[in-house]
């Protein structure tokens, strides 16, 4: 059974994980948004958003959290991530991860939180 410092340190890492989590999403959306600007403001926006992103990583990594994006990878089965779209393809297709919808969370003792992703055939 826990005592009330675990559960109190659980219930932070739980909160900070959460942050971190919705932090990602926003930095995705801010990217896109970057994106459709002219060269020179997405340059200035692009550069602030990437001073954002490594106070986070900072912050985290002190704590012992990580982020881990695998965007672009072969998918597997026993990859820390749930497939929203697993059921549009057949056994035998070779997949890659599309798109991560939300990223995979690490800690000291291994995975803190499973991250979501989508995938696309690989076509050979």
């Amino acid at each position: 059974m826990m005592n009330e410092k675990e559960r109190l340190d659980e219930q932070l890492e739980q909160s900070l994980t959460n942050l971190v989590v919705e932090s990602w999403r926003f930095m995705g959306l801010f990217l896109s948004v970057v994106d459709k600007l002219d060269a020179g403001e997405a340059d200035r926006y692009a550069s602030r958003l990437r001073f954002f992103q490594k106070k986070i990583e900072e912050n985290i990594n002190m704590v012992g959290l990580k982020i881990v994006d695998v965007e672009g990878q072969p998918y597997d089965a026993g990859m820390a991530a749930s497939p929203l779209n697993i059921d549009e393809f057949s056994p035998d297709d070779a997949l890659l991860v599309d798109h991560m919808v939300e990223p995979i969370i690490m800690g000291p003792e291994g995975l803190r939180r499973q991250g979501t992703v989508m995938l696309r055939r690989v076509h050979l």
